[in-house]
């Protein structure tokens, strides 16, 4: 499936990219090779494979869920520049 140079154009143009005439002649052509090896994989029998997203067997480890008792927080804003009663003050950053 060769790409025209206007798609590759329009695809540079997307990606907010700009591409001097020689690199535009070179992605052309890599792309266009890469559509066609996509189009070459896709004649693959994968009905019988099984999909994986890992290549390793990944379960999570999840920890209990317990409730615990927390720092208390005067402990944890004992080093804040600047706190308001049990909470951190921050600059406004929305107008």
């Amino acid at each position: 499936m060769p790409l025209s140079r206007e798609e590759v154009e329009h695809i540079a143009h997307l990606a907010r990219l700009e591409f001097s005439e020689k690199e535009l002649e070179a992605f052309t052509q890599e792309l266009s090779q890469i559509l066609d090896y996509m189009e070459k994989l896709s004649e693959l029998d994968t009905s019988e494979v099984e999909p994986t997203y890992h290549a390793l067997t990944v379960s999570n480890r999840f920890r209990e869920d317990r409730v615990r008792p927390s720092f208390p927080p005067e402990e944890i804003t004992q080093n804040a520049p600047q706190k308001e009663g049990s909470a951190f003050v921050v600059p406004k950053v929305i107008k």
